[in-house]
């Protein structure tokens, strides 16, 4: 159901950190299927096939940043140095964490079609670890850059509901990002093996955060068209 008062966009035009964001994570998507050459036996063909889960996965994780990212631009259109350093630091991230994540979905989907991995045990608390700092370095850098932009609501004119609208998308990606610090502190204990595990509780905040603030949304979207 669309929103009474929807977000205003501030940026009409595509600007140049924009087109050079959107060829970085062109780049980084096209790494995803680089490695993958055309099959020349049924066995290499068969190899391929069971790669196109984990690169679907991957794929669809890289689409939800992107428009994330696009959508922050549309709306605030913010240029000055705290956000360029910011987008900066988030797309060294995404082209560095591409192969690990890559890899750490490969594992994942071969347990689940009950392929055998010539992972050894020791080495999972190190990879949950890489994931994990991967997962908050994105995440915390997307939630850093709205609230750079709910620190700049008077300049950016942004009203009650694009406030709320602001907080929600800063709250919603400050826990995808303690997630992976949770998982972090787990692969260094005894309970390392809940530090997979751990992301399937993601739904918890995804469910929570959008219903508190839609319910304040509407809340302040009832007073302002009164008003």
């Amino acid at each position: 159901m669309p929103n009474a008062i929807p977000f205003r966009n501030r940026s009409h035009e595509v600007s140049r950190i924009e087109a050079f964001s959107d060829v970085v994570f062109g780049f980084a998507i096209s790494l995803l299927v680089v490695s993958l050459e055309a099959p020349k036996t049924y066995a290499q063909m068969m190899e391929m096939l069971r790669g196109f889960l984990p690169f679907a996965i991957c794929f669809w994780i890289f689409i939800d940043i992107w428009f994330e990212h696009h959508h922050f631009y549309k709306r605030y259109g913010l240029q000055d140095s705290v956000t360029m350093a910011l987008n900066t630091f988030l797309l060294f991230v995404i082209l560095f964490y591409v192969y690990p994540l890559k890899y750490m979905f490969t594992l994942f989907t071969q347990e689940i079609l009950g392929h055998p991995s010539d992972l050894p045990a020791s080495a999972a608390p190190f990879l949950y670890t890489v994931y994990g700092l991967g997962v908050a370095s994105v995440f915390w850098l997307l939630a850093a850059m709205y609230g750079h932009a709910w620190q700049q609501r008077n300049e950016l004119q942004l009203n009650a509901v694009e406030e709320i609208d602001t907080l929600e998308r800063v709250y919603d990606n400050f826990f995808m990002g303690l997630f992976g610090v949770v998982s972090i502190i787990l692969a260094q204990t005894r309970w390392h093996n809940a530090a997979g595990l751990i992301y399937f509780l993601v739904c918890i905040p995804k469910t929570l955060v959008p219903w508190t603030m839609g319910v304040k949304r509407s809340r302040r979207e009832a007073e302002m068209l009164a008003a």
